[in-house]
């Protein structure tokens, strides 16, 4: 095993020295190898795990740089066995990107929570059974913010979504300029518009739009049966949560908004790359529309 993870580390030196004009030397004492070492392989006949591990760099390096750092070893594995066609074990992959210095840029999200007096409440009927035996069986919704700046003025904007449990895709969302029941009501409108045959069981917090008589009517009158989180317990509404980290931390806390339309786009952009390019251990390694079109099939 030894062996092999010299090999990996030379390769890398390899691959650094040629794409990014780093000196050998420097290279080399950062791994702890000697130059001696290094050029005697270099001269050496490239044996098949050699070859392998030098496209597999190649690979790792491109994808790493179009999806601006946002993959981590798990995430690489997906997408070059499913792009390239192969079953590379991730815990080769993630060696590689160890010696490479590569790793995720993800970053925590951080959660407000807006205190309201309800006119409508429901139970905790989804009592985190996260899982669905088909699309439009459960789902999800939430309000998030973003922030951009304009000068040293902070403007935010406000994203709306809806979530399949069964196949985590985004079922319909909306963006505006304020956290009202109008973002919301035009978040489910959508929904139901591009699901009309849909009655899931509908889980959200205990948010304002939400405690709405206006929005409880919604519910009733496209047959859904409505759940709620309970004070406090933001893990009740999980998965919802979790794709606001994901979205945020592999796009939004990557860069710093000035732009209003720059932002919407972002968002747009990430929404398009998460239900359509994004594969999900969870989901066999689908995305989630593949996933949503295996069960249709």
């Amino acid at each position: 095993m030894s062996g092999v993870r010299q090999e990996d580390k030379y390769i890398a030196i390899r691959y650094l020295n040629k794409t990014e004009r780093y000196p050998v030397e420097k290279l080399c004492n950062k791994l702890h190898l000697c130059r001696s070492g290094y050029y005697k392989w270099i001269r050496r006949e490239p044996s098949e795990s050699q070859r392998i591990n030098e496209q597999l760099v190649e690979w790792i390096k491109a994808y790493y740089e179009e999806q601006d750092g946002i993959l981590g070893y798990r995430q690489m594995t997906i997408t070059i066995n499913r792009e390239k066609k192969t079953q590379f074990n991730k815990k080769r992959i993630r060696r590689l990107m160890q010696i490479l210095h590569l790793k995720s840029v993800c970053r925590k999200a951080k959660y407000n929570y807006i205190k309201s007096t309800p006119e409508v409440t429901a139970e905790n009927v989804l009592n985190r059974n996260f899982t669905a035996d088909a699309p439009n069986e459960k789902w999800l919704t939430d309000v998030t913010e973003f922030k951009y700046y304009v000068g040293v003025e902070v403007k935010k904007i406000y994203l709306s979504a809806i979530l399949d449990l069964y196949d985590r895709r985004i079922v319909a969302y909306k963006i505006g300029d304020s956290n009202n029941n109008d973002l919301v009501f035009r978040t489910f409108d959508e929904a139901v518009a591009l699901n009309p045959d849909a009655h899931p069981l509908f889980h959200s917090d205990r948010g304002f739009q939400y405690t709405s008589k206006t929005f409880h009517k919604k519910l009733m009158e496209a047959g859904m049966r409505q759940s709620m989180s309970r004070v406090g317990r933001c893990i009740d509404n999980g998965p919802m949560e979790g794709y606001w980290g994901i979205l945020k931390s592999e796009m939004y806390y990557l860069r710093k908004f000035t732009d209003r339309t720059e932002l919407i786009q972002a968002i747009e952009n990430y929404i398009h790359f998460y239900n359509t390019k994004r594969y999900q251990f969870k989901l066999r390694c689908m995305t989630p529309m593949e996933f949503h079109a295996a069960f249709a099939a």
